[in-house]
């Protein structure tokens, strides 16, 4: 036991270096890139049926916008950080102007959230609806990414 207590005390410099290494923010810049892949695989899934590119399916509709409304209704303040851009963390596309005064983040993170409830309530009800939601959808999203995110 006295081993295995010496030998991870002696990693731990090594694993404080490695993470100094990923840039300020590190964790924040991560866990917000995974809600994010998150909401694109739910997209994914709702885009794949509206363009016919899946069968629709009612019952994964559903679950895949539950998802998305579920992901939308967080609150993941704590995951954006002023500093946590892309000139400070080189492994994140947010450009400095999510945290310039005005930026308006709340009104398109709404905007998101809307989207998802009304995709919610479309999505099980039939493919027209859903496809007449995802309008909705990729305007939110593209909203936020068009002001706040770096081309890649």
């Amino acid at each position: 036991m006295k081993a295995l207590v010496i030998a991870t005390l002696g990693l731990l410099p090594l694993a404080g270096s490695a993470l100094a290494e990923e840039g300020p923010f590190a964790s924040q810049v991560e866990a917000r890139q995974g809600i994010m892949r998150y909401y694109a695989v739910n997209i994914g899934t709702l885009g794949a049926m509206a363009k016919g590119e899946a069968p629709y399916d009612a019952a994964a509709a559903k679950v895949a916008a539950d998802a998305l409304a579920g992901g939308a209704s967080l609150d993941t303040s704590m995951l954006w950080p002023k500093g946590s851009d892309k000139d400070a963390h080189p492994g994140t596309a947010a450009l400095p102007a999510l945290w310039a005064d005005g930026a308006d983040v709340g009104g398109k993170a709404k905007q998101l959230r809307d989207a998802a409830a009304a995709m919610q309530a479309a999505a099980p009800a039939g493919l027209d609806q859903l496809r007449g939601a995802m309008k909705g959808v990729g305007d939110a999203c593209a909203a936020c990414h068009k002001d706040f995110r770096a081309e890649s």
